[in-house]
């Protein structure tokens, strides 16, 4: 898929924009979808994190958007489907050391009491 990527529209500046909010997006998004999540003692953090790298599908439908067009014109253009390319990219390769830091976080969490616990007085 990342090969049909114009590697020059890189060079562009709203194509970099609209990368870094479609990126914003995903994350925010799959951070509110978490939010959903029930169960008591779950992270709904690391919920949320380990779904962000899913925008390969999106990637599929947008590499048939490439192909098809509606009244002459596509409708994914090559700006927006090498935006597409790099939030998968960066989605990609952010989560696993996210995930790792709020796995940790949340294994902190369990082993540190908390505070206003009860706690055995000496």
């Amino acid at each position: 898929m990342g090969m049909r990527t114009d590697l020059r529209s890189f060079a562009h500046t709203d194509v970099l924009v609209l990368a870094a909010a479609v990126t914003v997006a995903a994350v925010v998004g799959k951070q509110a979808c978490a939010l959903g999540v029930i169960g008591r003692g779950v992270d709904r953090l690391s919920v949320g994190i380990g779904m962000i790298p899913r925008g390969e599908v999106g990637l599929i439908f947008a590499n048939i958007g490439l192909t098809l067009t509606v009244g002459g014109k596509r409708i994914v253009d090559q700006a927006t489907f090498s935006a597409l390319v790099v939030m998968v990219i960066v989605t990609t390769l952010a989560t696993p050391p996210a995930l790792r830091w709020s796995l940790a976080r949340a294994r902190k969490r369990e082993i540190s009491p908390r505070p206003g616990a009860d706690t055995p007085s000496q």
